[in-house]
């Protein structure tokens, strides 16, 4: 039977040498993680040599992935509960059905009086709404088709202060949108929506620059883009 000798003390590593491997690896774990790790896994690049690498990039495409993964979670979660919120509604829509129809039963023998002022007013009011759309005159339309995963950035030269109506409709289907600006140095975030289809209102700037929307098509299909802009605004650019 063999037996292993045991070494001597002077065959050991001395205190010094142990210290020296230690900090040595450590030293070698704190580069890996600072070149390697990082820029690959959290797109954080302190010394420029990830993106040299190409692993900054890599991170980049992680990072955004794992956004779009927790906002389409958010939206799925949101719409589970719009649906319980709908079966609700259909739920007390169905009991007011039914007290309708009992109250319909009870007072079907009594004559149903439409006073023509009634009428005349339900006449004005579809008349102003009328005039009200032929007022509202759009100055500039982009029409764009964007195909799946595609994007699109559309934006209004505004001053500060300056507020201008706008209008957009996915035709085909809804559409990932981001409303925002940026310009002289600063940039703000308006509104963020996800599975959308339409979208109208009115967009302030918040500072002097360009103010608008980036869209993209998530679904599987080509969407139409057509978004309507008026106000005051100088121009209107397709940035991408």
């Amino acid at each position: 039977m063999y037996n292993t000798d045991i070494p001597s003390r002077a065959e050991l590593p001395t205190t010094q040498k142990l210290i020296r491997s230690t900090f040595i690896a450590l030293i070698t774990a704190l580069v890996i993680l600072v070149t390697v790790i990082l820029p690959s896994e959290y797109a954080v690049d302190p010394t420029g040599v990830g993106r040299w690498l190409g692993l900054t990039e890599m991170g980049e495409i992680k990072q955004q992935l794992a956004a779009e993964a927790e906002a389409d979670a958010r939206y799925l979660a949101q719409e589970n509960t719009d649906k319980t919120m709908s079966f609700d509604v259909a739920d007390a829509q169905t009991e007011l059905n039914v007290v309708e129809e009992v109250a319909v039963e009870e007072i079907a023998a009594e004559p149903i009086v439409t006073p023509s002022v009634m009428k005349s007013s339900a006449e004005n009011v579809q008349s102003e709404v009328i005039l009200e759309e032929e007022a509202l005159v759009w100055r500039d339309t982009v029409e764009i088709i964007l195909t799946p995963g595609q994007g699109t950035e559309i934006k209004l030269v505004m001053a500060e202060g300056s507020t201008a109506r706008f209008s957009w409709d996915g035709v085909e289907g809804p559409l990932n949108y981001d409303t925002h600006g940026d310009g002289g140095g600063r940039s703000i975030s308006y509104e963020k929506g996800r599975g959308v289809q339409h979208d109208e209102g009115e967009l302030t700037a918040a500072f002097t620059g360009n103010h608008g929307w980036f869209f993209r098509n998530r679904t599987s299909e080509n969407v139409t883009l057509i978004l309507r802009t008026a106000g005051n605004y100088e121009e209107v650019k397709r940035v991408l």
